[in-house]
């Protein structure tokens, strides 16, 4: 049995007060191959750059080592006996968390002295029998790791997080000892039972946003959290370039119509086949949101229109750079990547037919054909973002 849902994976943190770097690093990774999402979260010793360090470290070798199905004690001894000693502690130590989802749906966990990992089925607690694992050979005999293995249902979540959330507001009046794992839980379930449908990235703000509130908005130590939900996929569709051939023309608006998610038309030429097709009425936007793109259009049941390769470069530059904290402007492209990070499964199809207008050597060199721009926007929301892709070539 394969997974019939879609993966949703995003983290959020708060440095130290004061630190530029935090101390705390999320890694995640889709193995395309196997059709596997591994993601790993560590928390360095201290906060800053030398934190920052082991945490990367950490973090890197369990991904990769994960990847390659090495056993969890061996993953475990590996990082342990990797790390450099500090050298006024003795000690070199990074807490870490991997997840590890397999193409079947179902889901590995192994935690080395993190806060015990939250799973929510809905919004009820779910326990998966965790087990102990004690290491018993090397300079880290006795040390102990928890793992647990579970087939997961559909709005299932997996929330894990750095001791910065868990021991927030030590000392406080509210928090003594700390926000603490059980009243992180209880928080979590309240607000997936207030909105059942919350994505990973909210679900993850939230948490560290109330964990910097209980520091009074100084944190004391790193705060991250991850998060992972199993849901029903979004599914997107882009459209771009016209068919090789004009008696395809058909076949594509009816691709179009029929599809079961949002749309997207990149392509003047492809919006008229649509509208004419469909027997639409495109209506043209005079409102440049964007100085360097022309304007979109509108067509009814699209969601979105625009101009072609143009806007389809830009979009390529802005996912180069962007990340969680990035604010999106008003412009066609900005609308694209805002429609591809709320969207799952993004399918384009991609009309072969060559556009005379690219041929003129007049324009900038950096205007790529079609396919090469369209594959370069994919490979980035597959390997950065999880995304899945599928293309139609037309």
């Amino acid at each position: 049995m394969t997974k019939d849902f879609y993966i949703e994976v995003n983290s959020q943190q708060r440095n130290y007060d004061g630190e530029r770097i935090c101390g705390d690093v999320f890694l995640n990774r889709y193995v395309k191959e196997e059709d596997r999402v591994i993601a790993v979260l560590s928390d360095g010793m201290g906060h800053g750059v030398k934190a920052n360090i082991l945490a990367s470290l950490t973090a890197t070798m369990a991904l990769n080592f994960t990847q390659e199905h090495k056993e969890i004690d061996r993953i475990a001894e590996i990082i342990m006996n990797t790390l450099p000693v500090c050298s006024e502690r003795k000690i070199a130590y990074s807490t870490f968390t991997i997840v590890d989802i397999e193409s079947s749906g179902r889901v590995n966990i192994l935690e080395y002295d993190n806060p015990p990992t939250i799973i929510l089925r809905g919004s009820q607690l779910f326990d998966p029998d965790w087990k102990k694992v004690v290491l018993e050979k090397g300079k880290h005999t006795g040390k102990i790791l928890y793992t647990c293995t579970f087939m997961p249902v559909k709005e299932d979540r997996i929330i894990f997080f750095s001791d910065g959330v868990s021991q927030s507001g030590m000392g406080s009046e509210s928090f003594p000892f700390g926000w603490e794992r059980d009243n992180v839980a209880s928080y979590a379930a309240s607000l997936v039972s207030n909105e059942s449908s919350m994505s990973a990235i909210m679900l993850a703000g939230k948490i560290v946003t109330i964990a910097h509130k209980n520091d009074a908005y100084k944190a004391h130590d790193d705060i991250s959290c991850a998060t992972i939900y199993f849901r029903e996929p979004r599914k997107l569709l882009i459209s771009t370039g016209p068919p090789y051939e004009e008696e395809k023309d058909k076949l594509l608006a009816l691709k179009i119509k029929d599809y079961r998610g949002k749309v997207i038309i990149c392509g003047g030429t492809t919006a008229d086949i649509v509208a004419r097709e469909l027997n639409r009425t495109i209506v043209d936007e005079l409102i440049f949101e964007d100085p360097e793109l022309p304007p979109e259009s509108f067509l009814e049941g699209i969601d979105l229109v625009t101009e072609g390769i143009l806007t389809l470069q830009k979009v390529n530059e802005i996912l180069k750079t962007y990340n969680n904290s990035v604010r999106l402007s008003k412009g066609p492209a900005d609308k694209i990547v805002r429609l591809l990070m709320e969207s799952d499964e993004i399918h384009f199809i991609i009309g072969t037919r060559i556009n005379i207008a690219h041929q003129d050597p007049n324009l900038p060199v950096e205007l790529e054909i079609r396919r090469t721009v369209v594959k370069r926007i994919a490979r980035q929301l597959e390997e950065k973002w999880l995304k899945k892709i599928s293309f139609e070539y037309i």
